[in-house]
């Protein structure tokens, strides 16, 4: 296996000699390479995409992999988190880590000794074992990943903590952190020879970053008059930083240009259909990444395929549905904001929600019933609809389109003897005993059980509760695992929890939201270490190495993120407050975590789009859903020979909205704009720059602004130094939000008569 592999033509892991004159040695070479692609995934893709050679003797576990992951993980989860809070949060990928440590890393190789330390002893180790290889870069990406995505238990806290202004303490936060992160652990042991070694489950989205390690390892020559990848990554770096100046500090209303306000100044209708953050949008535009890559992601990452679906989507839903239902005032839509978070009484005012929490953190009925029911703008009402139907389209979108071929793969996948190459070079390294996970699963579920029957009162989910959470993410990470493995869709689950522990017990908000984060996160995070696997699989990492990279990197991840939340909960006044208009941290997200606690936890689903609610026809959302694909399908099937009918993807374009709210309608004007000239224009008529600066531009933009935002925090933030000027006025519509129903009044709103 090893001299065979040596032969693999490949640009990253091995050292060729092409200089073969003998035609015997060719013809036994040219054996060995048809035995080789026989052996090669059966997915296209992948064939064309990874490697499928290895390099065993390359060093992986260097000082420069701990030191620069440990870097990338704290960094990210530092940043990440510090942005969330802010009203255009930014999500920093692990691209733009996986870019930025390229030099770094070389640096490192060039730079340290070399010196072998306690040389002839057991203990033999040395700083810089030789050049800076993709094994490292590779780790470092998957402690980078540990700091990408968001810690969704933060949310818990922040809703606890600043919302309801309840107790709970560091310990207790933390414990739910880092339960709610491992937990998924588990789960992805238990699944991972289902999900990860068969070739059948393929996992689109890593061959993105596969292709990127490709490209920064090859060797690159500078052409005349050109830039290297890594020079083109330091000027738009230094670009994005120094512009972010000017939207971040002197010019915050490049955030969201709503021109056609300026033009109206008085006008109610026209400021709710011109405001980028608080109406419809027409028109808006947003100068700024932050609001550009806010939600969504970046736009240079999005194929133009899905692209012109969350555009088809999104401009359906708001500038069709939304318009419609609102002027037609369906659910009293006049008397509440056309677009909108907030909770409300019926006549149009904020619902005192701490009025109806009695001493126990429990619903006060007699409380409820005499302020009366809860309203929700038109919009989030059309939101969670959306988010009905959107489930139900996945599920039946995946059933028509990819049934046969799920099941077909799957079951190869259960009965598959035959490896492929990569599965088989695997094979040499000393896997990771499945009683590892299983230590992990027991030991997280016990101490989850512990902390909420020993500090119930702070978080209120019972024994039975957690138990059920498990069953839940345990019975859904196999099937969406095999369906996010082969279509690269991952329908989400928090809406089937929070109806099931809404109406099993009703009332408790905390215990809701405890009770979404272990049945659902839990599910989404073993998926992320399933896709963290496949990588390290195709990369050819050993899985032990690889199973410590995981565990390290998400333990210092969750004491990053909780310690940098309470840093900023504890020291920033009015923190979360989207009452003041000079301030950045709104905590959008946060908004709709804890309007969804009392929607679907203190008030229960029952009293909201159930038989005793307001918005029980919203269901039907579900019915609609499911009907959708149905009909593409029909359509695929009965005009054939129109390939265009074949990529509308209705989970997409349904839930192409499912970010809003927090987002705004100029986070999706300005990202459909900037991801139709990058993955149509530019990606057609310029292929060549596309491949080469596309993914580099990206994670540039996101490295600059990232830190030029944390050095104006910490060098005018602090001081409260702002510059006050029409310029820093973020929107400048302050007529978007007003009710037009006659007779409601809003204070800085005209009343309608």
């Amino acid at each position: 296996m090893e001299e065979s592999a040596s032969e693999i033509k490949t640009p990253l892991l091995s050292n060729l000699d092409h200089g073969i004159a003998s035609s015997s040695k060719s013809k036994v070479n040219n054996s060995l390479e048809i035995k080789k692609q026989e052996e090669n995934s059966p997915i296209k893709q992948v064939a064309l995409t990874v490697p499928i050679a290895d390099d065993p003797s390359l060093p992986v576990l260097t000082f420069r992999m701990w030191f620069l992951g440990t870097l990338s993980c704290v960094l990210l989860s530092f940043l990440n988190q510090f942005f969330w809070y802010r009203t255009e949060p930014l999500t920093i990928t692990a691209i733009s880590a996986q870019i930025a440590v390229v030099p770094l890393g070389q640096l490192m190789a060039a730079k340290i000794t070399k010196r072998v330390f306690f040389q002839g002893s057991k203990w033999e180790f040395t700083l810089n074992p030789g050049p800076f290889n993709v094994k490292e870069h590779v780790l470092i990406t998957i402690f980078a990943n540990s700091g990408a995505g968001t810690v969704y238990a933060i949310h818990v806290v922040t809703a606890v903590k600043v919302f309801y202004q309840k107790n709970i303490t560091f310990f207790v936060s933390l414990i739910v952190v880092i339960t709610t992160q491992v937990l998924g652990f588990g789960w992805a042991g238990i699944f991972r020879r289902y999900l990860v070694e068969p070739a059948a489950m393929w996992w689109p989205a890593n061959l993105v970053q596969v292709s990127l390690f490709r490209a920064l390892h090859e060797k690159e020559e500078r052409s005349k008059g050109g830039l290297t990848r890594t020079q083109f990554f330091l000027i738009a770096f230094i670009c994005s930083f120094a512009y972010y100046v000017f939207p971040g500090y002197f010019f915050s209303m490049l955030t969201s240009l709503s021109w056609i306000c300026w033009i109206f100044p008085k006008s109610v209708f026209v400021q709710q259909l011109g405001s980028g953050l608080n109406g419809l949008g027409i028109g808006a535009i947003g100068l700024d990444w932050s609001s550009i890559s806010s939600y969504l992601g970046s736009p240079l990452a999005s194929p133009w395929f899905a692209t012109a679906n969350v555009a088809v989507g999104f401009f359906f839903i708001m500038y069709i549905l939304t318009p419609i239902c609102y002027w037609l005032d369906v659910f009293k839509a006049k008397t509440f904001p056309i677009f909108s978070d907030g909770l409300f009484t019926s006549s149009g005012q904020l619902y005192n929600i701490s009025s109806i929490i009695d001493s126990n953190f429990h619903l006060d009925i007699a409380a409820y019933e005499q302020q009366g029911h809860l309203y929700l703008s038109t919009f989030f009402v059309i939101t969670y609809g959306v988010g009905f139907a959107a489930l139900s389209a996945t599920v039946m979108h995946v059933l028509l389109f990819h049934g046969r071929e799920i099941w077909e793969q799957s079951k190869s996948s259960f009965k598959e003897k035959k490896m492929d190459i990569h599965t088989k070079l695997m094979s040499k390294y000393n896997q990771v005993p499945e009683w590892w996970f299983w230590c992990i699963l027991v030991a997280n579920i016990t101490l989850t059980v512990f902390a909420c029957e020993y500090y119930n009162e702070q978080l209120q989910l019972p024994w039975w509760g957690v138990i059920l959470a498990c069953v839940i993410a345990i019975f859904f990470t196999l099937p969406i695992g095999i369906i996010t493995a082969i279509t690269n869709q991952t329908p989400g689950l928090n809406i089937i929890t929070e109806y099931i522990i809404g109406y099993l017990y009703p009332g408790y908000p905390v215990a809701n939201m405890c009770f979404k984060v272990y049945g659902y996160i839990s599910m989404n995070q073993a998926i992320t270490f399933l896709q963290d696997f496949k990588l390290g699989h195709y990369m050819k990492i050993p899985p032990r190495t690889m199973f410590m990279a995981q565990i390290v990197g998400t333990l210092i991840a969750g004491f990053v993120y909780l310690g940098t939340a309470w840093w900023l909960m504890e020291t920033i006044p009015d923190i979360c407050n989207k009452t003041l208009s000079n301030t950045v941290w709104t905590c959008p997200s946060d908004h709709v975590f804890y309007d969804a606690s009392v929607i679907w936890g203190l008030i229960a689903p029952r009293r909201i789009f159930g038989d005793l609610g307001t918005y029980g026809m919203v269901n039907w959302f579900f019915l609609f859903g499911a009907i959708a694909p149905v009909v593409v399908w029909l359509a695929a099937r009965s005009f054939p020979k129109q390939e265009w009918i074949k990529l509308i993807n209705m989970p997409v374009l349904i839930g192409a909205t499912g970010m809003m709210p927090p987002a705004t309608a100029v986070n999706y004007t300005t990202w459909i704009i900037v991801g139709f000239l990058s993955g149509y224009v530019v990606y057609r008529y310029r292929p060549d720059w596309w491949q080469r600066h596309n993914y580099v531009l990206s994670g540039a933009l996101d490295a600059g602004l990232a830190f030029m935002a944390v050095l104006l925090y910490m060098c005018l933030g602090l001081e409260n130094i702002s510059v006050n000027w029409w310029g820093n006025d973020l929107d400048g519509c302050p007529y978007a939000s007003c009710p037009t129903a006659k007779g409601i009044i809003k204070q800085g709103c005209p009343v309608v008569y």
